[in-house]
């Protein structure tokens, strides 16, 4: 137990955890609608479209999550500029922004001598550097993703399954993506004093994915990841301290790892589900084929579905008087 408890006897270890444990709950319930909606691209950029207001910030003395919090927001409205009016996609889009966000902040950081040591607590975190006041940022943070997030679930789902669909049911999908980006910003903004702008997408990404191999359900997801997330930061600051690594990028590792794990347990389930002996043909029962598993965000999706599902994922939007069925989310 004192391979355990020993590293946490420390004051700044124990802020560290809680630090952590927080953001793996902001990235938890993010992190599953960045999944479910394949966003993981638009978390990238935007890590690194914080790089310039942190410098500038840093040059000018002033706080640095304000830098972050501009930078992102300068990204999130330029993305949506530049869709609105031109014939350029979405992802071409944010693929430019990020290039041309990142190199401002690298010229920025270019023109500073001393700036090094800096730029590196900014790219790959410094988590057993959280204080009192990082950590009630954090908390702030997530009472306002988790409200948001249940605020506009009916939404999220809709657009998950028919932007049309959504359009027409007045639950105005271009409102809930422009909130599901405003969510990825605040997730970048809040966590990247404690794991790093580089490898706060792992901490999004890597525990969604890894509970979404075994939930159907978003809000079940939503928790599951939570609790990995969690567990990759326990696990990560562990290892930090008994072999000496950097702390944030430990805890983004764990998380990869955790996902490796989830993916390659559920795979060996499902072979032996598959290979399980099926009843007697001659007995006069006929058993039912079960389902695959599924280990992609799709079968996540579909699993908001009214039941039976058809062939395709469909949501029903009819007002509750007419409504047969509800979504099990």
């Amino acid at each position: 137990m004192t391979f355990l408890l020993d590293p946490f006897s420390t004051a700044f270890m124990l802020r560290a955890l809680v630090g952590g444990v927080l953001v793996a709950v902001l990235c938890g319930v993010v992190g599953t609608w960045v999944v479910v909606r394949g966003m993981a691209f638009l978390g990238e950029a935007m890590a690194h479209g914080v790089l310039p207001g942190v410098a500038l910030a840093a040059l000018l003395g002033l706080p640095a999550v304000l830098g972050a919090a501009v930078s992102a927001a300068v990204m999130t409205a330029g993305v949506g500029l530049v869709t609105r009016r031109s014939r350029v996609s979405p992802d071409t889009a944010i693929g430019l922004l990020y290039v041309a966000m990142l190199s401002v902040g690298v010229v920025i950081v270019s023109r500073s001598r001393s700036f090094a040591t800096d730029l590196t607590a900014v790219l790959f975190g410094d988590v057993l550097a959280v204080d009192q006041g990082d950590l009630v940022f954090i908390a702030v943070a997530v009472v306002i993703g988790v409200a948001v997030t249940a605020a506009f679930h009916r939404p999220f789902v809709a657009l998950a399954f028919d932007p049309r669909v959504a359009s027409t049911s007045g639950l105005r999908p271009g409102l809930a993506h422009v909130v599901l980006v405003g969510l990825v910003t605040l997730v970048v903004v809040a966590s990247y004093q404690a794991v790093g702008s580089l490898l706060v997408v792992g901490l999004l990404i890597a525990p969604a994915v890894a509970a979404a191999q075994w939930t159907r359900r978003i809000p079940t997801t939503m928790a599951a990841a939570a609790l990995v997330g969690a567990l990759a930061v326990l696990v990560g600051l562990l290892v930090s301290w008994h072999a000496s690594t950097a702390a944030g990028a430990s805890i983004a590792a764990c998380a990869v790892a955790l996902a490796g794990l989830s993916a390659a347990a559920r795979a060996v389930v499902g072979d032996r589900a598959s290979s399980a002996p099926t009843p007697d043909a001659t007995a006069g029962a006929t058993p039912a084929s079960a389902p695959a598993p599924t280990a992609t965000a799709s079968a996540l999706v579909a699993s908001v579905a009214p039941h039976p599902a058809p062939d395709r994922p469909t949501l029903d939007l009819a007002p509750p008087a007419r409504q047969e069925a509800t979504p099990h989310s």
